[in-house]
């Protein structure tokens, strides 16, 4: 019987996040991974450039991630 080899998504340390952003950059802290959903890799920045967005695409894809994007916070009227 043949199996697939399947590769699970391991969450990141801050330092290697922060590694990746810099070399992508990205400012500290603007790419995160959450501990309750480690597949997701998170940018979390307005208006990231093509480049930037392309950069941690490619690093998301090569770890086994999912990238969403967070370019704009919109706050309800009060």
């Amino acid at each position: 019987m043949l199996t697939a080899c399947a590769t699970t998504a391991r969450l990141h340390s801050e330092a290697e996040l922060n590694d990746v952003g810099r070399q992508c950059g990205l400012a500290l802290g603007e790419l995160f991974q959450d501990d309750t959903e480690k597949r997701l890799l998170f940018l979390f920045k307005v208006q990231p450039s093509p480049q930037e967005r392309t950069c941690v695409y490619q690093f998301a894809r090569r770890n086994h991630l999912r990238l969403v994007t967070i370019d704009a916070i919109n706050e309800p009227a009060s």
